[in-house]
C-alpha cells in the first residue's frame, strides 16, 4: 500500500519534468530554425548575387540617362515687404471708431490692413494671371518651351507643339482640347511655376518662378511685381474716387454744419489715399531683394536621381531572388 502511494507521488512529478523538458526542446527547435532561416536567407542572396548586381546596374545606368534627360531648370526669387502705405492714410484710420458706419455707406474702408494678403490671393487667381500671360505675350514660351540652350542663350521650342515659321500652333490633343492651349490650361501651368511664402512674424514677402530660362525666370518675376502693384494702385484709385464723388454730391443735401466738417474730413482723406496711389511706385509690396538672373540650376538633382534609382533596383533584385529561392530553392541554389 505504502509503495503505491510513492508511486502515485512520483507520477505527477514525471510528468513535470518531461513537460518542462519538452518546452526546452521546442524552445531549441525554434531557435535553431530562426537560425536556419537566417542562414537560408543569406545563402539565397548570396546564390542569387549575379542576378541583384545585374538588376542595381540596369536601373544605375537607366536613372543616369533618365536624370541627364531632364532639362535643367532655374529658379528666381525676390523678397518683399508690405509697402507704408498699406491700407491707406493714417487718418482713415482714426476716424474708423467715430465715421464707420457712415463710411461704408461711401463705400470707404477705414479699418486699413490685409492689402498685403489680398494682392498675394489677388496673384494666385485665375483672371489675374490669364491677363498677364495674354499681356506680356507668354503663351509660346510657356506652353511650347522644353528646354534652354545656355551656349545661345535661347529658349528652345518644341516643333512638334508649335511651328515657328507660321507662327501657329501644331500639336495633337483630343477633344474638347485644341491645338492651341486654353487660357486654363496655361495658367494652371503657370501656377505650376510660381511659389508664394510670406512669414508670419515678420510679414516678408517670398515669391519664386521656375523655368528652363533663368533670365526668362528673371523677367516674369520682376514683370509679375509691377503688375500686381499697379493692379492694387488701380483699384484704389477706382474706389478713392468714387467715395469722393458720393461725398460731394451728399454734401449739397446736408444742412447741419458738424455733419459739413464729418464729410470734408473725409473727403480730405480719401484725397490723401489718391494721392498716394499716384506717387508711390511700389504701392503694396516694396522690393527689399530684387530678383536676380539665378547662375545656377535648382532642379533636377541628378545626383539623388542615380542614388534612388540604384537603391530602388537593388531593393527590386533581393525581392525577385528571394520569391525564386523560395518558390523553386532547387533550381536557385545549387
Amino acid at each position: 500500500m505504502s509503495k503505491s502511494v510513492e508511486n502515485t507521488q512520483a507520477m505527477p512529478n514525471d510528468v513535470n519534468t518531461q513537460l518542462l523538458q519538452q518546452q526546452l526542446l521546442l524552445q531549441n527547435t525554434q531557435n535553431q530554425d530562426d537560425e536556419i532561416d537566417l542562414a537560408e536567407l543569406w545563402r539565397a542572396i548570396w546564390a542569387g548575387k549575379f542576378t541583384i548586381i545585374i538588376i542595381s546596374m540596369v536601373f544605375a545606368v537607366a536613372s543616369v540617362f533618365f536624370s541627364l534627360s531632364r532639362p535643367d531648370i532655374y529658379k528666381a526669387s525676390v523678397m518683399l515687404a508690405p509697402s507704408s502705405s498699406e491700407g491707406g492714410a493714417s487718418g482713415l484710420g482714426a476716424l474708423a471708431g467715430q465715421f464707420g458706419g457712415l463710411a461704408s455707406m461711401a463705400g470707404i474702408n477705414l479699418g486699413g490692413g490685409g492689402k498685403t494678403g489680398l494682392a498675394l490671393e489677388i496673384i494666385n487667381s485665375r483672371s489675374f494671371i490669364e491677363n498677364f500671360i495674354t499681356k506680356h505675350d507668354l503663351l509660346v514660351p510657356l506652353m511650347a518651351s522644353k528646354k534652354w540652350d545656355r551656349a545661345s542663350d535661347t529658349l528652345i521650342i518644341d516643333e512638334e507643339l508649335y511651328d515657328k515659321v507660321s507662327n501657329k500652333w501644331i500639336r495633337k490633343v483630343k477633344a474638347p482640347k485644341k491645338p492651341e492651349p486654353s487660357s486654363w490650361e496655361a495658367y494652371k501651368e503657370f501656377s505650376e511655376l510660381i511659389t508664394i511664402s510670406q512669414d508670419k512674424d515678420s510679414s516678408m514677402v517670398n515669391i519664386d518662378i521656375e523655368f528652363f530660362s533663368p533670365a526668362l525666370a528673371k523677367q516674369w518675376l520682376t514683370w509679375l511685381i509691377q503688375d500686381i502693384n499697379e493692379f492694387m494702385r488701380a483699384q484704389d484709385q477706382i474706389e478713392a474716387k468714387a467715395s469722393i464723388d458720393f461725398l460731394t454730391n451728399q454734401l449739397v443735401n446736408i444742412k447741419v454744419a458738424t455733419m459739413e466738417t464729418v464729410f470734408y474730413q473725409l473727403i480730405e482723406e480719401q484725397t490723401k489715399n489718391m494721392m498716394l496711389t499716384m506717387v508711390k511706385k511700389e504701392y503694396v509690396l516694396k522690393t527689399i531683394d530684387p530678383a536676380q538672373v539665378p547662375d545656377t540650376k535648382d532642379k533636377p538633382k541628378r545626383a539623388l536621381i542615380v542614388v534612388l534609382g540604384t537603391i530602388l533596383g537593388g531593393m527590386l533584385s533581393v525581392l525577385i531572388v528571394l520569391v525564386r529561392y523560395f518558390t523553386n530553392p532547387k533550381a536557385t541554389v545549387k
